[in-house]
């Protein structure tokens, strides 16, 4: 074929570093990068910034997540290019892209609902919020990134139960005085609980060897599970209208301190959350409240969707001299021949781009050559030629309603905790819904995102339905409008669901010695451990060198809607 390229060659043909995909974690790296003094090179072969990390119209986002799990091919060796050895010095190896999502399920009960579909801002990862004061929020204010970005507060935090019956969380002395359903001493309890954790913390901070008003080495090191029983919360929480009962314990491990598995079952939970960890949690929640001036809670989620964090720091890198090119496939990886180093990229377009190093995410893969020609070309152990490492899963789910799931409520966040959709269950399934104030969806809509851990797709996509199930009337026929087979009051009160999807997605990290590789979504509610790994990254491949050395005054980017301290 004798089309033309896309786009005309790029200048220069040699950069310091080479990034391919613009998802959260090699935006940041791009960025931090670039303010470094670095020439970057930053590659994506979609129309939009983000990749797994985007916020997608209701087309794009159907699009891309049945293009990325049909994308990979079955063959385990498939023929190289026509143009793999072309060089004196160097040999091309394929490049392919393996699907990262599968068992993908989108259903739409509502005929009209994609004549709105550029309303839409769909999160490819959700659920996500920020915490005020936690990692991603201090990197944005540091880098400048800040200034690009908008916030609004989330109005509120609850548990939910089987029911579909949501209790709010007292997750702060005043939340605690105001909860009607607390009696007086379970009221005292949490007070003393979370003045202790306190007293904790400022005795950290003020005298490392006082230990005075400090938590013990001993119960630090303990199950945070037995830490809270052994500081006698209230048992249960009551709800004495619908006799539901609600663990206060619960309420603290697993919609405050985020913990994933059940913490009562250690023979089945895979990550014991200790003190040490359990109060860092809930010190970072509580730091969090009142930062901000327009956001008066703990949380805060930008307008226009998760996807704008990484257009932010591809503009601040942009201005510091990062030239970005959409739409530019990389098909191949140019080694060098003798070390078995790579040295550059193969586009799309048939150019060569070299480049020192190299930063992917983590769904490419390496094509081992297979014709005997190339073979002879290579060292006996080629260092970019390694598997990429995929452990466990998370199942996620974006439903779209016209009504909210508490009529009184448009931005909250809710949990249910193990056991609570039934007994075998030993997932948290992490909820969050957004409205259209936040500019993610049409006016009189809201979208509701879930997601869960698990190892087997099927167990975990049938928690999340059962979770749907529990918060939504399901169409009949696909007709919204009709509601014949209700048969009861809470079930009428129940939003009518009008779009889903469901689908896993990979938790994969890559393992290449001499391609730097980045991280796929993980199942947090936030960004800080996908964050850290990110920080370290860049720390590996520029030991020499200070993330983001130019420090950005938080005062600098005050605004009513952004981030004002």
């Amino acid at each position: 074929m004798d089309d033309a390229p896309p786009y005309p060659p790029i200048e220069p043909t040699s950069f310091d570093l080479i990034v391919i995909g613009t998802g959260l974690p090699q935006s940041v790296i791009a960025a931090a990068a670039s303010s470094a003094g670095k020439s970057v090179l930053h590659l994506d072969n979609n129309s939009f910034y983000g990749g797994h990390f985007s916020s997608l119209n209701l087309e794009e986002f159907s699009s891309f997540l049945t293009s990325q799990s049909t994308i990979y091919s079955s063959q385990p060796n498939p023929p190289p290019s026509a143009a793999a050895v072309d060089a004196v010095d160097h040999v091309a190896l394929d490049l392919r892209t393996r699907p990262m999502y599968s068992d993908v399920e989108i259903t739409s009960h509502c005929s009209d609902l994609l004549e709105h579909s550029r309303k839409f801002n769909l999160d490819v990862s959700g659920p996500r919020v920020l915490f005020c004061a936690d990692a991603a929020v201090n990197l944005m204010l540091k880098s400048g990134a800040s200034q690009y970005l908008e916030f609004k507060g989330i109005d509120a935090s609850f548990v939910c139960d089987a029911d579909g019956q949501f209790s709010t969380v007292p997750d702060s002395r005043a939340a605690i005085f105001k909860d009607r359903t607390l009696s007086l001493t379970e009221k005292n309890q949490l007070m003393r609980f979370f003045k202790l954790v306190q007293g904790h913390l400022a005795a950290s901070d003020e005298a490392e060897n006082d230990a005075d008003g400090r938590i013990s080495e001993e119960d630090l090191e303990s199950p945070f599970v037995e830490f809270l029983n052994k500081m006698r919360l209230p048992p249960k929480i009551k709800s004495y209208r619908s006799h539901r009962p609600f663990l206060s314990i619960c309420i603290v491990l697993y919609a405050i301190a985020m913990a994933d598995y059940d913490q009562d079952d250690i023979e089945v939970c895979k990550d014991i959350l200790n003190t040490k960890n359990g109060i860092d949690r809930l010190a970072l929640y509580h730091s969090s409240v009142g930062r901000f001036t327009n956001a008066l809670g703990a949380l805060i989620y930008p307008i226009y969707g998760q996807g704008e964090l990484p257009q932010a720091f591809c503009r601040r890198a942009a201005v510091k001299g990062c030239l970005y090119v959409l739409r530019m496939p990389v098909i191949a990886l140019l080694m060098e021949k003798e070390s078995g180093h790579w040295k550059g990229v193969r586009l799309a377009s048939g150019q060569d781009i070299f480049s020192q190093k190299l930063l992917a995410d983590p769904s490419f893969v390496v094509s081992v050559p297979v014709a005997p020609s190339q073979l002879d070309c290579l060292p006996e152990s080629p260092q970019v030629i390694n598997q990429v490492d995929a452990k466990q899963k998370v199942v996620r789910g974006v439903c779209i309603m016209k009504n909210s799931l508490k009529p009184d409520v448009t931005n909250f966040v809710f949990v249910y905790p193990p056991r609570s959709l039934y007994p075998e269950q030993v997932m948290v399934i992490r909820a969050i819904q957004i409205g259209s104030n936040l500019a993610v969806c049409p006016s009189g809509m809201f979208v509701l995102y879930l997601s869960t851990l698990c190892n087997d797709a099927t167990q975990g996509k049938e928690l999340l339905q059962a979770a749907i199930k529990s918060l939504f009337t399901l169409p009949v026929s696909g007709i919204p409008e009709n509601s014949s087979s209700v048969d009861n009051e809470m079930e009428e009160a129940k939003p009518t669901l009008l779009w889903s999807a469901l689908y896993t997605q990979e938790l994969a990290t890559g393992s290449y010695e001499s391609i730097n590789s980045t991280s796929m979504p993980d199942g947090n509610l936030n960004y800080n451990v996908l964050l850290d790994a990110t920080v370290k990254l860049f720390h590996q491949m520029y030991p020499q060198e200070e993330l983001f050395p130019e420090m950005a005054s938080p005062e600098n980017f005050e605004d009513d809607d952004g981030l004002s301290p």
